[in-house]
C-alpha cells in the first residue's frame, strides 16, 4: 500500500477574491528578509533577487565580499519543524556519503532552521546549473546510479515524522476538494464519475502489486530540481521528501512514447543497479503514481489559490477551459492506467 500526506493549506473556494494584504508572505518585504540575514550573522550588500518557487518563498541574496547565498522561507503550517529538520538531516546524510544534493548550511552552534518574526527559514549555497537534457540516455545513466546511492542511504531507517505518499491524501482527499470547491458545476458530474472509476482502478493497482518496500525519497524528482553542469548534477529542493517507493524518483525523468520510456529506464535502471536493487514490479506503480500527481498538483492549486502569487503564475487556472481538460486528462490516464507496465529492456 502506497501511503502519503496532503499539504496543509488555507481552504477557500477560487469564486473569492484574493485578498493580497491578508497573505503571510506579504510580510517577506526587502527590509524583513535583510533583517533575517544579518540576524544570523551574514552582512548584506543590499542584492536581493526573487526565485521561482511557490510554495515557498526564495531568494538569492547578496553578501558583502562573499558568494550569494540562497534563503527559503518556509510556507507557514505546512510542515513541523521536525518534519523541516527530518529533511535537513537527511540531505547532511546524503552529503556525508558524496552525493550531490544541495544541503542546508549550518551555523557554528550547528543549527540549519531559523526562526525571524514567526517565520522558519533555512540558508543554502548557490549552485549554478540547467535542467538535464533527458532525452540523453547517457545522462540518465548517470542520474540512474546518483538515485541509486541516494535510495541505499534513504533505505537505512525510516522518516519518522514526515509522511508517506498514498492514494488517500494524494487521491481521494485533493478530488473530493476539487469536487466540493473548485469544479464548475457543469462539469461536476462528470468529474466525480470519472475520478471515482479512476481511483478505484489506482487502489485495484496498488492491491495489485502487493507488498512494496517504501523508503526515504527525493519525492519531487523532475528536471527542475537538478541543476547540471559539467557532465553532473546537483539534485536541490527536498521539501517533498517522504517514504514512497523507490519508483517515485524514477518515473518523473521519463517523458515520451512508449518505446523512448522503455529506453529511458533501461538507462536508468542499468546505473540504479549498480548502486541499489531495483525491484521491477514497482513499475506497474508507474501510472498509478502519475494519476495521483496530476490530481493532487490540481488541488495543490486549488488549495493555493488565496496566494497572490498563484493567481499571478497560472493564470490560466481555474477556468472551464483548464477543468475541461483537466477531465480529458485524467480520462487519457484512465486509459494509461488498463496499459501493461513498462519492462526494462
Amino acid at each position: 500500500m502506497i501511503n502519503g500526506n496532503v499539504d496543509d493549506a488555507d481552504e477557500g473556494s477560487a469564486a473569492k477574491a484574493v485578498d493580497p494584504s491578508t497573505h503571510p508572505f506579504d510580510r517577506l518585504t526587502p527590509d524583513f528578509i535583510l533583517d533575517a540575514m544579518e540576524g544570523q550573522g551574514h552582512i548584506c550588500d543590499g542584492r536581493l533577487f526573487p526565485l521561482n518557487s511557490y510554495e515557498n518563498r526564495v531568494y538569492q541574496i547578496g553578501i558583502e565580499d562573499e558568494t550569494p547565498i540562497i534563503g527559503k522561507f518556509y510556507r507557514p503550517n505546512r510542515w513541523s519543524t521536525e518534519q523541516i529538520l527530518e529533511e535537513h538531516q537527511f540531505c547532511f546524510e546524503l552529503v556525508e556519503q558524496e552525493l550531490p544534493v544541495v544541503a542546508p548550511m549550518v551555523n557554528k552552534a550547528g543549527q540549519s532552521l531559523f526562526e525571524y518574526q514567526g517565520f522558519q527559514f533555512a540558508l543554502f549555497p548557490r549552485k549554478g546549473g540547467h535542467g538535464p537534457e533527458l532525452d540523453n540516455l547517457d545522462n540518465l545513466y548517470l542520474l540512474g546510479k546518483l538515485l541509486g546511492r541516494m535510495h541505499a542511504v534513504g533505505a537505512v531507517r525510516p522518516f519518522k515524522y514526515r509522511p508517506v505518499l498514498d492514494s488517500q491524501s494524494f487521491g481521494h482527499e485533493p478530488a473530493a476538494l476539487i469536487s466540493e470547491q473548485f469544479i464548475p458545476q457543469g462539469l461536476k458530474l462528470s468529474y466525480d464519475s470519472l475520478v471515482r472509476d479512476v481511483m478505484q482502478a489506482v487502489d485495484e493497482t496498488i492491491a495489485n502489486v502487493g507488498t512494496v518496500d517504501h523508503i526515504r525519497v527525493h519525492g519531487d524528482c523532475h528536471s527542475g530540481n537538478i541543476l547540471w553542469r559539467d557532465d553532473n548534477a546537483n539534485f536541490v529542493d527536498l521539501d517533498d521528501a517522504r517514504m514512497a517507493p523507490a519508483v517515485q524518483d524514477i518515473w518523473m525523468l521519463m517523458s515520451g512514447e512508449r518505446d523512448r520510456q522503455t529506453a529511458q529506464l533501461s538507462e536508468i535502471v542499468d546505473g540504479y543497479n549498480q548502486f541499489f536493487d531495483f525491484h521491477p514490479r514497482e513499475l506497474r506503480l508507474i501510472e498509478a503514481l502519475r494519476t495521483l500527481r496530476m490530481i493532487h498538483y490540481a488541488a495543490w492549486l486549488a488549495k493555493r489559490w488565496q496566494d497572490p502569487a498563484f493567481p499571478r503564475a497560472f493564470p490560466w487556472f481555474n477556468t472551464e477551459r483548464y477543468w475541461g481538460e483537466h477531465i480529458l486528462e485524467i480520462r487519457e490516464q484512465f486509459a494509461a492506467l488498463n496499459e501493461p507496465p513498462l519492462e526494462v529492456m
